[in-house]
This record gives C-alpha cells, structure tokens and sequence, in this order.
C-alpha cells in the first residue's frame, strides 16, 4: 500500500469514528447549535492532530510536537477504544430492542438511556488506557532454543536478541529508549537484530538518541533491515540513523556472523510501493548464500515466500505489534494469520514473530506487552521451544 493510499484509508476511518463519536455526544447531552460548532471543531483538530505533529516536528518545535503527540495519541487510544465498547453495546441494546419484537414484551427497562450508553464505554476505554500506558511499559523477554545440526558444536550456544517495531521517535526515546537498551543488555547478546520500523518520525531531530543503542556491541554484530516506517520517516535518514546506531542495514543481502551463521535480511514491501528498484529477489538471494550454515532470515512482515523455503532456517518478524491494543488484534490476524510466537514451516523452517519492542500511535498496549526475544541457537538434532 503507497504511502497516499494508506493515508487517505485511515483518516476515512479515523474520520468515520469521530462522527460516531460526534453522535452518541449529540445523543447524550443535545448541545446547541454553538455547542455543536465547538465540538466539531475539537474532533476536528483531533483528527488532524498526526498530521500537526509532523508539521511541529518539521519546523523545529519540538516541545509542541511532544504535547501534542501525547494528546492526539492518547486521545486515539481512547477513542478507539470507546469505539469498540460502544459498538458492542450497540449490540446488546439491538439484541434486546429484536426480543422485545419477537417475545411483545417490555425490555426498556433493559435498555441504557443515551447518556449512560455514553458514559459506560467512555470509562471502560478511559480505564484500559490507564492500564495499557503501563502495560507498554512491562518490557517481557520471551525466549527460544532451537537445535540444528548446522550449528558448530565447536561454536556452544549463540544468542541472537531480537528488537522489533521500537519506533523511535516523538513518543519512544530518552528515557524509555534507555529501558530497552537495559534489557537488551541483560540478555548478553551475541547478535543483535532488528527486524524493521526501529524509527519513526522527524530522524533530524533524534540523531542523538542513536547513541544509546551504540553502546550494545554484541562481539558477532548487530543487523538490521527496513520496516514500513524507514520509508515514511526518509529512507536516507532512517539509514543514516540505524547506522549511526551501529547496525549493518541488510537490504537483499546476506552476510556471514563470524563465519558460524549467515545473516540475511530483505526490505519491507513498502519499497515497491514507492517504485524505488530491487535489484534480486528474496529467493535469488537466498539461494546464493552458503546453505551449510544456519540462516536467519530477517523480513519485517510475518510473510512466507514459497520460493524461501528450503533457504533458510529461521526468520524473524515483526510488524503486527500482535494488534496493540485488544480487540484490534482480531483485525490484525485476518491480515497476518501468523500475527505472533514461534511457528514451524515446511523444510525445518521456523518462524518467530515478535509483538514489537515499541509502540506506534497511543503509547499504550492491551493484552500485547512490549518484548524483546532472546534465541538461542545450538548444536542438535531436534528443535525445542520453551
């Protein structure tokens, strides 16, 4: 999806909420004609309010884009969340409206009046917001050994930690970047990985946040490769910063870990959305890499090539944030069915998909805490997962 397309798709939706929202306030409180001019104008600006972001962001304004980050994100959170309560008692009120018809009997008594119907979802989604702001917090380690014969006896265990989908930016940096590079330090990485969207936002004005990530130095290296948002943040910058940081950025390309392993990673589809040229598939690079070593495939959708399979050993992927905020996980996996964890594929292939490190949007999570994932991988002949 271009970059026009998926803007265009969000704010028809993020539009369509708010005159929902628009509606059950109407339904609740009957403003006049000035308190529904007032109330447009609000909903108004908070539907532009990304936009105004990256606007301050642009211009230097810094402390401005922050307030209004944490505004307009946590107001998305909220509503969002509204939205889904709402609809859900919605539901029930037609359910019960549907068996008053059928059984010709009085169930009014039932049925909430406007103002209750507006208030009871607007705390339920006020209260998970509080708790998710916290949630978003809890970084978890999740961990995975896998056992392959490709893997050197002589080389023990090596340890591949996993960051995926920080989004360094307005909302993720300072002391929470801090956080996580603590957590990745006391994992004791060999390798670090990040599988895509490491950054998001105006790059320029976040280049010294680069350098906290420099001080892990894992003796096998740290790679990484280009989600969605390297591509809307500006490829150039979001390269120069993931650099910065001291990641080798794997665009269609494998190299060798100390010799013991082969790292491979591959751009996000957003690359072609954008026309910018590829000059080998996926599949064309893999099959050139040396098919002894172990493979750890990098690609930031939890997306199975066909063609891959037999190519490489293990992929890792983000992107899903395992939907963020519940229930929009359920939407989420209609799109990626492989929308978290460890999965076996054909041909001794393994897949793992993180929930992301960061967040994008309303710096909360439900029912999906942030992690970071610690693989280890060994010498063997049987996989085990733990």
């Amino acid at each position: 999806m271009s970059m026009s397309l998926f803007l265009l798709t969000f704010f028809l939706i993020y539009g369509g909420v708010h005159l929902y929202l628009f509606a059950k306030i109407k339904g609740a409180f009957h403003p006049g004609a000035a308190g529904n001019v007032i109330l447009i104008i609000v909903l108004v600006f908070m539907i532009l309010a990304p936009i105004l972001v990256r606007m301050c962001e642009r211009y230097g304004s810094d402390t401005l884009a922050s307030i209004m980050a944490y505004t307009g994100y946590i107001w998305m959170g909220v509503l969002f969340l509204f939205f889904a309560s709402s609809l859900l008692l919605d539901l029930y009120h037609l359910l019960i409206r549907t068996g008053a018809l059928i059984s010709h009997r009085d169930l009014s008594h039932l049925v909430l009046s406007p103002l209750y119907a507006f208030l009871v979802p607007l705390i339920i989604s006020s209260a998970i917001n509080v708790y998710g702001y916290f949630e978003a917090k809890d970084i978890r380690t999740e961990t995975l050994t896998i056992a392959s014969p490709k893997i050197p006896e002589s080389a023990g265990r090596i340890r591949i930690v996993q960051i995926s989908d920080v989004h360094i930016g307005i909302i993720v940096k300072g002391e929470s970047l801090k956080h996580i590079v603590e957590e990745i330090k006391k994992a004791q990485p060999d390798i670090l990985v990040s599988t895509g969207d490491l950054v998001d936002g105006q790059i320029d004005m976040l280049t010294e946040h680069a350098r906290y990530l420099r001080d892990v130095q894992p003796r096998y290296g740290k790679f990484a490769i280009t989600g969605n948002h390297e591509f809307y943040a500006g490829l150039d910058q979001a390269l120069d910063f993931t650099r910065a940081a001291g990641f080798v950025v794997l665009r269609e390309e494998g190299v060798s870990a100390a010799g013991v392993i082969n790292i491979a990673g591959v751009d996000d589809p957003t690359v072609d959305a954008l026309g910018l040229p590829q000059e080998i598939s996926e599949t064309k690079m893999l099959s050139g890499l040396d098919h002894q070593r172990f493979t750890v495939l990098l690609k930031h959708r939890p997306v199975i090539e066909k063609g891959s399979l037999g190519h490489f050993d293990l992929q890792l992927s983000g992107h899903t944030h395992n939907g963020q905020i519940f229930p929009f996980t359920f939407v989420v996996r209609r799109l990626y069915p492989l929308i978290t964890g460890y999965f076996t594929l054909p041909n001794d292939a393994h897949l793992y998909v993180s929930r992301g490190t960061g967040t994008w949007g309303p710096p909360i999570r439900f029912f999906s805490p942030p992690e970071i994932t610690v693989i280890d991988l060994i010498h063997g002949g049987t996989d085990k997962t733990k």
